[in-house]
């Protein structure tokens, strides 16, 4: 793992990758308010009444760290059986942040069990997008529907089916693609489990897979929709080159910079019209700007590497747009 980090980015930042490993070991508890049930209030209040201690997450009010909890101290908690919140990885909660789903669209989670970004979306849009969530594994697609149930998210149709072959009748303004992929985002140094399984074999299944859900994806988005590409790889064959062969293809989809540059297409528009560009904005573009995230450099400038840390999960993010 060491050698393949060194030889994907540069020096300083491969060696904060494998600081990184290192610390996941010690990385905290974190959840979020299950805001169609509870505020977050309610869920500081009740942690409170518990004697468990919590911080906020600066970038997103309706997230906790919880530096001294085991995820067992939570299981007899009225908050976890009612389904009031919803333990996630702080980098797996930034994806629906960046898809930015608005009440009565069309919304696709391609790939979307268990159901952690799924339910997000549900809760960020208050259940008022039109939301389908897509799973092949009847098991997995099954837990799915288990924390749809408990969490409260209504009217989420699940369709059990591979995504890749999605029929082209169906047209989305936004989709949600977290790929399965390799993990090796969640490396933790010194445990065998997290290692377990990675292989050449197994990073060219996911490449393969990826690929053909990233053409299915941008077929199925309607003109000016968006998706939101995300791995918790860190593995270029699996983010940009992915990315890039995708977009090769479909040359009516642009990226749009999470960066804080324009797109091709705006900078055109704007230089034409003699105005300023606009410049894509949502919840972590400002936190990587106040540094409350850390991002680095990969082979596609505008999307984004979340190197591990303590804190956060080694994860991709990239947004793509169809030209109206």
């Amino acid at each position: 793992m060491v050698d393949t980090v060194a030889g994907a980015y540069a020096p300083a930042d491969a060696q904060l990758m494998i600081e990184g490993f290192g610390a996941a070991a010690t990385r905290p508890v974190t959840l979020r308010a299950n805001t169609l049930k509870a505020t977050a209030e309610d869920i500081a209040a009740a942690l409170d009444a518990a004697g468990i201690a919590h911080r906020p997450v600066a970038w997103y009010p309706d997230a906790f760290i919880l530096p001294e909890a085991q995820v067992s101290d939570l299981w007899d908690l009225d908050i976890y059986r009612d389904g009031k919140i919803y333990l996630q990885s702080l980098s797996s909660m930034m994806p629906p942040l960046v898809l930015g789903a608005q009440a009565g669209e069309d919304i696709l989670d391609m790939c979307a069990a268990p159901g952690g970004k799924t339910t997000q979306i549900a809760a960020l849009t208050q259940s008022q997008a039109h939301l389908t969530a897509c799973e092949m594994s009847i098991p997995r697609a099954e837990k799915l529907e288990s924390n749809l149930h408990r969490q409260g998210a209504k009217n989420v149709p699940v369709m059990r089916i591979d995504a890749r072959e999605l029929d082209e009748f169906f047209r989305f303004d936004r989709i949600l693609l977290d790929a399965p992929c390799t993990g090796t985002g969640t490396v933790i140094s010194g445990n065998e489990k997290s290692l377990r399984g990675l292989t050449e074999q197994l990073l060219g299944k996911c490449a393969r897979s990826q690929r053909a859900l990233l053409d299915r994806a941008m077929g199925a988005l309607k003109p000016g929709g968006t998706l939101v590409y995300s791995t918790c790889s860190i593995m270029p064959q699996e983010n940009e080159d992915a990315l890039q062969e995708a977009l090769d293809k479909h040359m009516d989809c642009e990226l749009i910079p999470l960066d804080g540059t324009p797109s091709e297409s705006e900078a055109r528009r704007a230089q034409d019209a003699g105005e300023e560009p606009h410049i894509e904005c949502n919840a972590l573009t400002e936190a990587i700007a106040a540094g409350h995230v850390s991002a680095i450099a990969n082979g596609m400038p505008g999307t984004l590497t979340i190197p591990p840390s303590r804190d956060f999960e080694g994860f991709y993010i990239a947004l793509i747009r169809k030209r109206s």
